[in-house]
């Protein structure tokens, strides 16, 4: 039976390439998003939906009839998202969506988390079951009590549930204010690039990479937390000098320009084991490869 997916979120950044990689699984694919794109992913069917909106939410799932489900939408908005009071409304929402998926007959999930589950205070590597979960932001701690509502509702119903706790992504249609296109588009524009110092160490992956995990995890039988990076830890500086490497101007980096956030751990990356040795997915884009997609995106659509 052909897979009927629901991806939520489904025109953003990670969305739309998560939409490309289930059609080219095989899958019957509808996106949710809240307004209708310019150009929406082709063989996509694009549904307008405000999920804070109970009634066409249903009417939305009882005409598609899903078997699988990848929820992303979410508030994103870079810096506001920490501490924003919408993740509350987020909480309730996609309760909602997760219960209703269950109950009217969908059989698997996947639910983006994030890494601000864990707790940051030691930094290192994060594993699923071996870190403790003390989330430090609004956004983490909601995220943290969606998964345990969510696997409650999936243990209730039956419904096959994983959660994928996603690290630091980077790609074409990002938000612009985010580390990789904000150096780029400053440099592309001939004008300096201010960063910090750049020692702290995270994981970075590509966008396409992550839209491939998430939907090579939608379409296995793995459950629980599973943890979507590299699993390489990266010095920042590295991907700043990168970037300005790839465009021809590191005369205009400015590293310790700003100043590095208080209180962030110096190094943080994700133990993979469960997505690599259980779920099979590797990566296709190393980070050189895929910061030069990013850029020759950008080099693209700066004006846009």
């Amino acid at each position: 039976m052909t897979p009927r997916v629901l991806i939520t979120g489904g025109t953003g950044f990670l969305g739309r390439p998560a939409a490309w990689e289930a059609l080219a699984a095989g899958a019957e694919v509808h996106v949710a998003a809240r307004s209708r794109p310019t150009d929406p992913p082709p063989g996509v069917t694009v549904h307008r939906l405000d999920l804070f909106d109970r009634t066409t939410t249903r009417e939305l799932l009882d005409a598609v009839r899903p078997t699988h489900l990848v929820h992303l939408a979410w508030v994103t908005t870079p810096g506001a998202y920490w501490t924003s009071l919408d993740n509350r409304e987020w909480v309730t929402a996609s309760h909602w969506l997760v219960t209703h998926f269950a109950s009217s007959g969908g059989r698997r999930a996947v639910l983006a988390g994030t890494c601000a589950e864990y707790d940051w205070t030691a930094g290192g590597r994060c594993h699923e079951t071996g870190t403790p979960l003390r989330p430090a932001t609004l956004y983490g701690a909601c995220k943290h009590h969606l998964r345990e509502l969510a696997e409650r509702v999936a243990a209730d119903t039956g419904t096959s549930l994983a959660w994928a706790r996603l690290y630091f992504l980077y790609g074409p249609r990002e938000h612009p204010a985010r580390l990789v296109p904000s150096v780029a588009n400053a440099l592309l524009a001939g004008r300096p690039a201010e960063c910090t110092a750049g020692t702290q160490e995270r994981d970075f992956l590509h966008v396409g990479d992550a839209a491939a995990a998430l939907v090579r995890l939608l379409l296995n039988d793995v459950t629980g937390p599973v943890n979507v990076g590299s699993g390489e830890p990266v010095a920042v500086r590295a991907v700043v000098e990168a970037v300005a490497g790839i465009i021809g101007r590191p005369d205009l980096l400015r590293l310790g320009a700003r100043p590095t956030p208080a209180n962030e751990p110096s190094q943080l990356y994700a133990d993979v084991g469960r997505l690599r040795n259980e779920v099979g997915w590797r990566p296709r884009y190393d980070l050189r490869r895929g910061l030069a997609d990013a850029v020759s995106w950008w080099r693209a659509n700066r004006a846009a």
